[in-house]
């Protein structure tokens, strides 16, 4: 009678005939299922596709050639301080464009869709719904969808190394001013002085020493102008600007009375005109009051006897825009695009003889940048005078 036992060697043969055996059957079933069908791979394609969109930590959106928002990530949504993507998706970009940085989405739409380049960078300014501001890089791709052509963009926030750059550039700036007065406008009051003072012990005596006593002190204001305007740009640069929100009218009102004075001792009307209902508008008052202060002082310095000073607060596209108008002189056109410059080559002594560092403009323009607001000058000869500043 034949063994029912098998033996170790005979069950190893067993085992791999078997495995033989499946993996055959394996292999034919793949052969018989064939590849995944077309829609299967789009699904799978889309799948991945929502994945990274949705978790990525970057802004991202898809936009039409319209500019229309035609899809955006949690993270977008987030950037732009919205709580629900329905609160952006069929909105135009420009809508939370800030204002003067609309061209530059026109400039991107023309890129890509006009001129059909593959991809294109820029950096950006876009407002959040609670109104600030906020800097951005963007990154765009032109793709083609269903037969449509879209811009896939990507948005980094990149707000914190603007404002390290700006303070840097800042800080280059003041040095650069303080190298500037040692080796020019400090030096031309210093050698007043030792002039004055040469001349006084040569004759001790002399009949006209109180002329030359005069003439120190006024190269000593001079200098200490020139010097109070320095460390001015260098407090810029180092205090950290904290905004309040504040009642412009009052505000305004309170700038205007410490100008009243010398206003009435040059024969000036000082005006103030002011929007009916009340405006709020995030500021430092005593840094942005010594930006209105020099407008309203430079004002009264070119502004004849017998003319007009206002100074006027409006509503423009939603935000404060305050100028300052006169009835003076005017400035001539080739100046015009020089007053914002450091020691500008467009200072001029005022009616009355004032002096100028050529600083004013220049500072008043940095503290409106650091209040996120720009200023330009309008002006006519013989004919005044306005300065605007938008916030």
């Amino acid at each position: 009678m034949p063994d029912a036992t098998l033996t170790l060697s005979e069950l190893r043969t067993e085992n791999e005939v078997l495995r033989a055996h499946v993996q055959h059957l394996l292999a034919r079933q793949a052969v018989d299922a064939g590849p995944p069908a077309p829609d299967d791979r789009y699904e799978q394609s889309q799948v991945r596709f929502r994945t990274v969109f949705e978790q990525s930590p970057l802004g991202q959106k898809i936009i039409n050639p319209d500019l229309t928002i035609r899809r955006a990530n949690a993270t977008l949504v987030t950037m732009l301080g919205c709580s629900d993507p329905t609160q952006v998706e069929g909105q135009p970009i420009l809508n939370f464009a800030h204002p003067h940085f609309r061209a530059d989405w026109h400039h991107l739409q023309e890129k890509l869709w006009a001129h059909k380049m593959p991809y294109f960078t820029l950096e950006t300014c876009l407002v959040r719904a609670d109104g600030s501001s906020f800097w951005c890089q963007v990154h765009s791709i032109l793709f083609t969808d269903e037969g449509q052509e879209l811009g896939y963009t990507t948005l980094i926030d990149i707000t914190a190394q603007k404002q390290l750059q700006d303070s840097l550039q800042r800080l280059y700036d003041a040095q650069e001013t303080i190298l500037h007065l040692v080796a020019h406008d400090v030096r031309t009051p210093l050698a007043h002085i030792q002039l004055a003072v040469q001349l006084l012990h040569r004759d001790p005596g002399a009949t006209d020493s109180a002329e030359y006593l005069a003439l120190i002190d006024q190269a000593c204001a001079q200098a200490h102008a020139i010097l109070q305007d320095v460390l001015y740009i260098g407090q810029l640069d180092t205090t950290r600007l904290v905004k309040q929100s504040t009642n412009l009218q009052p505000y305004l009102t309170a700038q205007l009375a410490a100008h009243r004075l010398a206003a009435q001792t040059k024969g000036i009307a000082l005006e103030l005109d002011l929007t009916a209902q009340a405006v709020h508008a995030p500021l430092h008052p005593s840094k942005f009051g010594r930006a209105l202060d020099n407008l309203l002082a430079n004002a009264l310095k070119f502004t004849p006897a017998g003319g007009s000073v206002t100074l006027r607060l409006r509503e423009h596209a939603g935000r404060p825009r305050f100028s300052v108008q006169d009835t003076g002189v005017g400035i001539p056109a080739e100046y015009q695009q020089h007053l914002f410059d450091k020691f500008s080559k467009a200072a001029r002594e005022g009616l009355a003889g004032e002096s100028t560092t050529g600083l004013g403009l220049f500072i008043t323009q940095q503290i409106v940048r650091l209040h996120g607001g720009t200023i330009w000058v309008e002006s006519r000869e013989n004919e005044g005078t306005t300065f605007f500043i938008d916030l």
